[in-house]
C-alpha cells in the first residue's frame, strides 16, 4: 500500500514527525475578514455581476487592479516556496510557474464546482473566475461547504466568492454572473463546466476548440460521474508521469551491432523499450557521452542501443539517464468525441459501464429538455419515462432488461447531490485543470466515467418516492438517494477521526456535510500537531490568522461553520499507550468507528490494533504526490491494516556515505547527518555534561570505545572549539571547510590513489566507486562562501553568540585564519565495506590512560555553570529559510558532490531529499477523503458483503484509478474451531463463589473447556508462566489471582481505567502438538 500507507521516510508529515505540545488553550479564532463595503456590483448584459479579490486575498471593486499576479507577494513574481513546498516536489518549478500563467474558468457553483474551484485555487495559479447563473437552494448546502442558509435566494458565486477567495492569497480572483460570453470564454486558458446543459456545452466547446484553450466537463448525478476533456488538436505533455528520470550505472557496452550495454547488478535500470538514455561519464568509448540513444530492453539488467561497432573500446564507469521526450496529444471535440467516445476504465469489474453511463447522461439532458427537471426521486413514473426515451434515442444500446434496469437505476437516483462524489471527482477535476494549465502529466483521453452503486442498501424497498423526496432540509440532495430513515441513522452515528491535516480537514468537511453524528451523535477528533505556514496549501480549514493555532481545535470551528449541527469536539492528544486512560474501554466502545488520518505508521498501526481489539470500522487512507489509496477494515471480513505491509525501505550503506558516494542522495544525506552531528548531537552531549551532575558516571559504563568518543566530543565543544566571538566561528567554519572537503579526501587518496587496483586487478576506483578530488578553497567562490556562512552562523547560534551575514566582514577574517598544509597519516584505516567499518567499531575500545587525561582536561560541570556558559542544540528544522539550516545543508551537499563529480542539486531538491519532506497535493487528498466517505456510507447501510467495499488506489498523474475487493482475514484452525485475527477468547475473572480465578484456574479452564493445554503464559513482555520455569516459582504463582500475577511479574499496577487484559497463549492441543490459537480477553473483577 502506499504512502500516508507506508513508507515513513518518505511520507509526510503533513508532518511526519509530530511533536507532542502543550495542552494549553489557543488563542482566540481570528479568521481573516473580507469588508463587505469594498465589494463592488456593477449591471452586465443580461443584468450579468462581476466581483474580484485581488492577489493578496481582500477584495477589490470593479474597475480597480484586481489583478495582482499570483506570486507577486514574494517579489518578482517568484514562488512562495513557504507556502507551496509540499506541491512543488509533486509538480515543479517549471510546472507552477506554467500554472501561475493560467486563467481558469469554473462554472457551476454546486458542490462539485467548488470542491474543483477549491482545489484549482489551492494549488496556485494566476486567475480564478467562479460563475454562476443560478440561485441558492436549500438541496444545495448537501455538497456545497460555502453555503449557509442565509444564503438561499442569493446568487450561488456571489454567496460563495468572499469565503473562497480566502483560501490562496496569491490567486486573483473573478465572479460572473451573466451568461458565458465568447468574449469572457477567451480570456482564459481552461474552462470548466459544472451543472451545464449539453447545449451549453456544445456551444462552449465550438468556442474552445477553435480558440485552442482546454474544455472540461465534469459532473455528479446521484452515485455517477462524468469527466469529459477536450485540450485542443495539438496538446503536448510534457511529462507524462511526474516521475524522476531512472539512472544505472554501467558495467559494459558491448562493440557490435546491437551495442549491449550491461548495468551494474546491484539495481535492476528499470528502462522500458522505447524509452531513451542520455550515456555521461563513459571511459574509452567516449564517443556515448552526450548523445541520446532509444533503448531497447533486453533484461532487467541489459538493454541495447544500436550499432556501436564503429565506436572506440569500453573501459570503465559511465552512467545512463532516461530522458523524458514531450509527448503530442490530439482531441476530438465534444461533438465528435460522443459519437465515437474513448473511455478510461476506472473499474475494472464494471467494464461496460462507462457505455451504458454514456447513453444515461446524452439521455439525461434530452428528458431535462423535454420536462424542464430531472426525474424525481426514486418516481417509479419518471424512471420508465427516462428508459422509453432512451430505448427512443439509442435502440442499439438498450437491447434488454439488465439495459433498462441500468437506465431506470439511473434516473432514480440521477437527481441526487453527494458530497463525496463531489469531492472525489473535483480532485480529479483539479488534477485535470493543473494538467491543462502546465502540461504536466498525462490527461484523461478524453471520457471517465464512474459510479458507486454498492453505497446503496442490498433492499431497497424502503426507497419511495414519498421516503425520498425533499424535505426543506439541507440534506435533501442526499435523501433523495438514501432517503429520510438512513439520514436520520448517519446523524446518530460516532465516529472518531485520527488526524486533522490534510486528509483530516477534507474528512471532517465531508462527515459535516454528510451529516454524520449531527443528529444526536458525535464525531471526535484528535491532533496534537500545531497549524504550520505549509500546510495551508492543502489544509483547506485553515488560514494565516490560524498558524501556530492547534489543528483540530481549529478544524472543528471551521467545519461547525460549514453545518451549525455538527456535534464535532476536538482534542490535541497523541494516540498511543500514553492517553489510554482517555482513549479507554468507554470511548471505543461507544464509537461505530474510526476513520485514520494519519501522516505515520506507528500511529497508524496502534490504530489498527485498537480497532481490532474492540472490534470497530477502520478506514485508513494515504496520498504521496499524486498516488492515493483507500482501505477499509471490517471486523469480521477483512484483514487488518497491519496485515500486509510493505518491505522495508533500501538504506544507503555506511561506506558509501563516508566514502563512496556516487548519487546527489548520497551527499545530502552526508550533509545531514553533519549537521545533526555537529549542531544536535554533540551540543547535546557537551549541554548534559554541564546539566547532569551523573553524566560522568554513566558514561564510563558505556561499552567499547564510547565513554573516549563521548568525553572527546564534551572537549571539542567545550574546550578546543569553543569561540569567544563571531570571528572564531569564520574561523573554524573555514577549517571545517578544509577537514571535509579537502583533507579527508586527501587522505582517501592517500590511502587509495586514483590507480590503486583490487586484489583481482581491476579498477579500485571503478563501477559504484568514483574517484573525487579533493578542492582548494577561494572567497571568490560563491559556494565555498555560503559553508562558511552558514556553518559560522550556526556555530553563533550553538553558543549564544551575536550572527553576522556580512560576508565581506567574513572574508577579512578569512584572510587571517592559519589553514595548515595537509599532511598524510599513516596508520588510517579506511573501510571499504559496511562489514569492514563493523569491524573496526567492534575493535575500539576505551583506554583508561585516555580516559583519565580527558577527564583531567575538562573542567567540572560547577564551573562551566559558574561561567554561566549556555549551549543550545540545533533541531533541524527544513520549513525556516531564515534559520540557515538548509543554506548548510544545500551548501556541504553541492561541495561533496563537488568532490565526487556528482551533479549538484538545488536548493528545492536538496531541501526535499535532506527534509525528507513527503510531496502531496489537495487534489489527491480530495479524491482520497472522497472515495473514504463513499466506504462510509457503505458501513453505515450495514452492508456484510465484502464484496460490495472497495479498497481503492489511484495515479492521478497516469491517470489511473482502480478498485479491488478487500482481502478477507485470513481463517486459522485448532481442533474444529476456525478463527481469525477479529476472534478471542474471551474469560470473565470472577469465579461463582466472587473470587477472581488463580493462575491454576485459568490454565485448568482451558483444559477442561477446550482441551488446550498452556505451555506459557504472557502479558505484554511479561512471561506469567512457562514450562520450563522454576517449579518454586510456578507454584508460587499457581496459587495467585491472575492479575496479582501481572502485578508482580511487571512491578506494575494495573491501572485504573483498564478493564481487561490481552493475555498471550502457547498451547498444545491433546496430541502434544503445538496449535495456534487466539489471544485471551480476561476481563478484571470490577473496581471500586
Amino acid at each position: 500500500m502506499l504512502a500516508e500507507k507506508r513508507s515513513e521516510s518518505q511520507m509526510s508529515a503533513d508532518s511526519w514527525h509530530p511533536q507532542k505540545v502543550s495542552a494549553e488553550k489557543s488563542p482566540p479564532n481570528k479568521k481573516r475578514k473580507v469588508n463587505s463595503d469594498s465589494i463592488g456590483i456593477e449591471s452586465e448584459a443580461k443584468e450579468s455581476k462581476t466581483l474580484q479579490a485581488n492577489g493578496n486575498g481582500t477584495m477589490a471593486t470593479n474597475g480597480s487592479n484586481g489583478n495582482a499576479m499570483n506570486g507577486d507577494a514574494n517579489g518578482s513574481g517568484g514562488i512562495d516556496e513557504g507556502l507551496y513546498s509540499r506541491q512543488l516536489f509533486v509538480l515543479g518549478k517549471e510546472a507552477m510557474e506554467k500554472m501561475q500563467k493560467s486563467n481558469i474558468l469554473i462554472s457551476g457553483m454546486k458542490g462539485l464546482g467548488i470542491e474543483i474551484a477549491k482545489n484549482v485555487i489551492l494549488g496556485g495559479v494566476k486567475r480564478v473566475t467562479i460563475h454562476d447563473q443560478g440561485n441558492v437552494e436549500m438541496s444545495d448546502l448537501s455538497s456545497q461547504f460555502y453555503l449557509t442558509e442565509e444564503d438561499v435566494g442569493k446568487n450561488r458565486a456571489e454567496a460563495c466568492f468572499a469565503k473562497v477567495s480566502e483560501l490562496n492569497k496569491y490567486v486573483n480572483m473573478h465572479v460572473k454572473t451573466g451568461e458565458l460570453s465568447e468574449s469572457l470564454i477567451k480570456e482564459h486558458s481552461v474552462v470548466v463546466l459544472t451543472n451545464a446543459t449539453l447545449e451549453e456545452q456544445r456551444r462552449v466547446n465550438n468556442i474552445t476548440h477553435e480558440a485552442g484553450i482546454a474544455f472540461i466537463v465534469a459532473d455528479v448525478r446521484g452515485l455517477y460521474a462524468q469527466v469529459f476533456n477536450d485540450f485542443g488538436s495539438s496538446f503536448t505533455v510534457v511529462d507524462t508521469d511526474g516521475n524522476q528520470p531512472l539512472s544505472a550505472m554501467i558495467a559494459s557496452v558491448g562493440k557490435e551491432e546491437k551495442g549491449v550495454v550491461t548495468c551494474l547488478d546491484e539495481h535492476r535500470h528499470g528502462f522500458e523499450t522505447g524509452d531513451f538514455v542520455k550515456f555521461s561519464e563513459v571511459k574509452g568509448m567516449e564517443e556515448l557521452n552526450g548523445l541520446e540513444f532509444e533503448v531497447n530492453v533486453t533484461g532487467p539488467y541489459t538493454f541495447s542501443i544500436g550499432d556501436t561497432s564503429a565506436f572506440s573500446d569500453y573501459v570503465s564507469g559511465g552512467v545512463a539517464t532516461q530522458v523524458k521526450k514531450p509527448k503530442i496529444v490530439s482531441f476530438k471535440n465534444l461533438e465528435d468525441s460522443m459519437k465515437e467516445p474513448e473511455f478510461v476504465i476506472t473499474d475494472f469489474a464494471k467494464f461496460d459501464s462507462p457505455a451504458k453511463l454514456h447513453v444515461c447522461y446524452q439521455t439525461l439532458h434530452s428528458y431535462i429538455a423535454a420536462h424542464g427537471k430531472t426525474p424525481a426521486p426514486w418516481s417509479e413514473t419518471d424512471a420508465q419515462a427516462f428508459v422509453a426515451l432512451a430505448k427512443e434515442m439509442f435502440p442499439d444500446s438498450v437491447t434488454c432488461e439488465a439495459d433498462e434496469a441500468y437506465l431506470a437505476q439511473f434516473a432514480k437516483i440521477s437527481q441526487g447531490d453527494l458530497n463525496p462524489m463531489c469531492a472525489a471527482l473535483g480532485g480529479i477535476v483539479g488534477q485535470e485543470v493543473m494538467k491543462a494549465s502546465s502540461g504536466k502529466f498525462s490527461p484523461i483521453y478524453q471520457w471517465k466515467y464512474f459510479d458507486a452503486l454498492e453505497c446503496l442498501p442490498e433492499d431497497k424497498s424502503a426507497l419511495t418516492e414519498d421516503n425520498c423526496k425533499p424535505i426543506g432540509s439541507r440534506y435533501d440532495g442526499q435523501i433523495a438517494v438514501f432517503g429520510k430513515d438512513f439520514q436520520e441513522k448517519l446523524g446518530q452515528q460516532k465516529w472518531f477521526v485520527v488526524g486533522a491535516g490534510a486528509i483530516g480537514c477534507e474528512l471532517l468537511k465531508n462527515f459535516a456535510l454528510i451529516g454524520l453524528g449531527c443528529g444526536g451523535g458525535n464525531v471526535s477528533v484528535t491532533d496534537m500537531d500545531m497549524i504550520e505556514r505549509s500546510n495551508l496549501n492543502r489544509q483547506f480549514l485553515f488560514r494565516d490568522a490560524d498558524i501556530q493555532k492547534y489543528k483540530a481545535q481549529t478544524a472543528v470551528k471551521a467545519v461547525k461553520a460549514m453545518n451549525p449541527n455538527a456535534n464535532y469536539t476536538s482534542m490535541e492528544l497523541r494516540v498511543g499507550g500514553e492517553t489510554e486512560n482517555v482513549f479507554n474501554d468507554k470511548f471505543f466502545n461507544n464509537l461505530d468507528g474510526v476513520a485514520n488520518a494519519l501522516d505515520n505508521i506507528e500511529a497508524r498501526t496502534y490504530m489498527d490494533r485498537r480497532c481490532v481489539y474492540y472490534n470497530k470500522p477502520l478506514l485508513e487512507s494515504g496520498t504521496l504526490g499524486t498516488k492515493g489509496n483507500t482501505q477499509v477494515v471490517i471486523p469480521k471480513l477483512t484483514e487488518s491494516y497491519s496485515s500486509s505491509q510493505d518491505p522495508p525501505e533500501k538504506s544507503i550503506p555506511i561506506c558509501t556515505l563516508k566514502n563512496f558516494p556516487n548519487a546527489i542522495e548520497h551527499t545530502l544525506q552526508w550533509a545531514r547527518d553533519v549537521f545533526e552531528g555537529q549542531f544536535t548531537q554533540a551540543p547535546l552531549t557537551a549541554a548534559q555534561y554541564i546539566e547532569d551532575e551523573n553524566f560522568k558516571d554513566k558514561t564510563l559504563t558505556l561499552p567499547g570505545a564510547q565513554p573516549v568518543e563521548t568525553l572527546e566530543t564534551v572537549k571539542r565543544i567545550l574546550i578546543s572549539e569553543r569561540p569567544s566571538d563571531f570571528k572564531d566561528c569564520v574561523a573554524w567554519a573555514r577549517l571545517t571547510w578544509q577537514e571535509l572537503f579537502h583533507n579527508q579526501i586527501a587522505q582517501l587518496l592517500h590511502n587509495f590513489p586514483p590507480d590503486q587496483v583490487t586484489s583481482s586487478g581491476s579498477p579500485f576506483w571503478s563501477g559504484p566507486k568514483k574517484c573525487p578530488k579533493p578542492l582548494d578553497f577561494s572567497t571568490d567562490d560563491t559556494l565555498h562562501m555560503d559553508f562558511v556562512d552558514a556553518a559560522a552562523n550556526l556555530m553563533a547560534e550553538v553558543y549564544g553568540l551575536e550572527k553576522n551575514r556580512n560576508r565581506e566582514e567574513m572574508k577579512s577574517i578569512i584572510s587571517m585564519v592559519n589553514v595548515p598544509p595537509f599532511v598524510p597519516k599513516s596508520g588510517v584505516k579506511i573501510a571499504v565495506t559496511d562489514t569492514e567499518a563493523q569491524q573496526l567499531n567492534n575493535e575500539a575500545s576505551s583506554d583508561s590512560n585516555t580516559l583519565d587525561k580527558l577527564l583531567a582536561e575538562i573542567k567540572s560541570p560547577a564551573d562551566f555553570r559558574a561561567e554561566k556558559l549556555r549551549i543550545t542544540p540545533l533541531e533541524f528544522e527544513k520549513d525556516d529559510d531564515s534559520n540557515q539550516h538548509i543554506d548548510f545543508i544545500v551548501a556541504t551537499s553541492n561541495l561533496r558532490a563537488t568532490n565526487y563529480s556528482i551533479p549538484p542539486a538545488d536548493r528545492l531538491k536538496s531541501k526535499g531529499i535532506a527534509g525528507r519532506i513527503i510531496p502531496a497535493i489537495a487534489t489527491t487528498t480530495s479524491m482520497v477523503a472522497g472515495f473514504v466517505t463513499l466506504e462510509l456510507y457503505k458501513l453505515v447501510q450495514g452492508h456484510t458483503n465484502i464484496e460490495v467495499f472497495k479498497n481503492g488506489f489511484a495515479n492521478l498523474a497516469l491517470p489511473f484509478i482502480t478498485f479491488s475487493e478487500p482481502i478477507q482475514a485470513p481463517k486459522l484452525k485448532y481442533y474444529d474451531t476456525e478463527w481469525t485475527l477479529w476472534d478471542r477468547f474471551e474469560v470473565h475473572s470472577v469465579k461463582e463463589d466472587g473470587t477472581e480465578m488463580t493462575m491454576k484456574d485459568f490454565i485448568d479452564y482451558f483444559e477442561r473447556e477446550h482441551k488446550l493445554e498452556i505451555t506459557m503464559l504472557s502479558q505484554g513482555v511479561s512471561m506469567l508462566y512457562s514450562f520450563f520455569m522454576q517449579k518454586a516459582k510456578r507454584e508460587e504463582r499457581m496459587t495467585m489471582a491472575l492479575s496479582e500475577v501481572v502485578r508482580t511479574v511487571s512491578k506494575k499496577d494495573i491501572e485504573d481505567h483498564v478493564e481487561a487484559l490481552v493475555l498471550e497463549l502457547c498451547c498444545n492441543d491433546t496430541e502434544g502438538e503445538d496449535v495456534e490459537v487466539p489471544y485471551v480477553k480476561y476481563n478484571l473483577p470490577k473496581r471500586t
